[in-house]
């Protein structure tokens, strides 16, 4: 997800004395907290440039949440500090690192070398325990999720239709693509993933009224509202959000659990994360349900360890987490999904981004999160950020993940 800038603020005042908000008679009690117009407000305003720093590192107080327990076995990580001081070129002008930390507007950045944290650097009041809000790269997590899922048989294949798992969706944009289309962004559906808030774009709609207003949830828009665009699946790469929580909600379905109680369960218990993570939510506990799109909140050092587990092949703490058939087939770009489309600088597999020329592949989100993973170099990289426009070129951070790299080989 993106910025949301002042103009959303008449459609929330709009909403407000228009009566648009949900029926509170469709909540609990305790859920009436979150739909107070000052939360509403909080929420329509949680991407102001000049606060951002903060509300990505204090989501939990704005959002209704649901929490991803950790375990008692925590997967503890060598620390070799190594000095990464010095000068870096970053779109061209040359900097100390912490003017170019500063220059990409870094929360926080954590580097694993050869399995050991070499460096760690938290920033803007942030610390080791600070659970960031990495919008899309919870993308890569939901992936996972559906690779478990199906190594449990609980999806019997990728080739089987959403409507399959969520008969809901029949006569909707989801009713014909596989779950396969949607890993790869390819569903087919009319969907515009432009950051345009207060607009009426599509994202601003399903955004303004799941995350601001909590009017309905995004699965039911993909339901209720979303319709095939004159492209077929598998035929087109359309980036959306929208497909994302669907497959969640798929996830969901399949195996009787909310995202949080299967994604504690599966994935951050067995891999030893040190830290509860959270879900924001398109609602309250009620009705609402994990905003798989772009809504997980997790620890810097434990997005690390989940980069680490994937880049050892789905092992982590001494357990075979996830398959290591998966994490090829989910990060490994087949013939013809690289790049995205003629020109592009990237490439996109199972809800991975993928970097032509390169075996690197990386979790990214708005804002400039990332969990990069650098097989070549034995690296992982976690940048959390604050950026004021969400989707400026990515440029600079890979010139510093390259620069990293290069300093820690040699």
């Amino acid at each position: 997800m993106s910025k949301l800038n002042s103009a959303l603020l008449p459609c929330v005042v709009a909403a407000l004395l228009a009566g648009t908000l949900p029926a509170t008679s469709a909540f609990a009690n305790d859920d009436q907290r979150w739909l107070t117009p000052t939360m509403i407000n909080a929420r329509a305003h949680m991407f102001e440039p000049a606060l951002n720093y903060l509300t990505f590192q204090h989501m939990d107080k704005s959002f209704a949440t649901r929490t991803v327990e950790a375990g008692s076995d925590i997967w503890e990580l060598p620390v070799e500090p190594i000095a990464l001081e010095g000068e870096y070129t970053i779109l061209g002008e040359t900097m100390p690192l912490e003017d170019a930390l500063e220059s990409l507007f870094t929360n926080a950045l954590v580097v694993i070398k050869d399995g050991k944290i070499v460096y760690e650097n938290y920033r803007n009041n942030s610390d080791e325990a600070t659970r960031f809000l990495t919008f899309s790269v919870a993308k890569s997590y939901v992936s996972t999720l559906v690779g478990l899922a199906l190594a449990d048989g609980a999806i019997e294949s990728l080739d089987d239709k959403v409507t399959d798992y969520l008969p809901e969706m029949e006569g909707s944009g989801y009713d014909g693509p596989t779950i396969r289309d949607l890993l790869r962004m390819r569903s087919g559906v009319d969907w515009l993933e432009v950051y345009q808030f207060g607009s009426d774009t599509q994202l601003t709609q399903v955004h303004d009224n799941a995350l601001v207003l909590y009017n309905y949830r995004w699965c039911d828009y993909a339901a209720n509202e979303s319709q095939p665009s004159p492209n077929a699946p598998d035929a087109v790469f359309n980036y959306a959000t929208l497909d994302t929580s669907v497959l969640g909600c798929i996830v969901e379905r399949v195996v009787g659990k909310t995202g949080a109680e299967f994604m504690s369960e599966k994935l951050w218990k067995p891999a030893g994360m040190e830290s509860d993570a959270y879900w924001i939510m398109d609602g309250p506990d009620s009705v609402g349900r994990e905003f798989f799109g772009a809504g997980l909140a997790a620890t810097a050092r434990d997005h690390a360890r989940f980069g680490l587990m994937i880049l050892n092949g789905g092992v982590a703490n001494g357990n075979q987490v996830i398959p290591a058939d998966w994490v090829r087939e989910a990060t490994i770009p087949d013939e013809g999904y690289e790049p995205t489309e003629p020109d592009s600088p990237m490439g996109y597999q199972y809800q991975w981004w993928t970097l032509p020329d390169s075996d690197a592949f990386m979790a990214l989100g708005l804002h400039h999160q990332y969990i990069y993973i650098d097989p070549a170099n034995d690296m992982v990289i976690v940048k959390t950020s604050h950026t004021p426009d969400p989707t400026i070129p990515e440029a600079g951070d890979l010139d510093l993940f390259g620069q990293i790299a290069e300093r820690l080989s040699n």
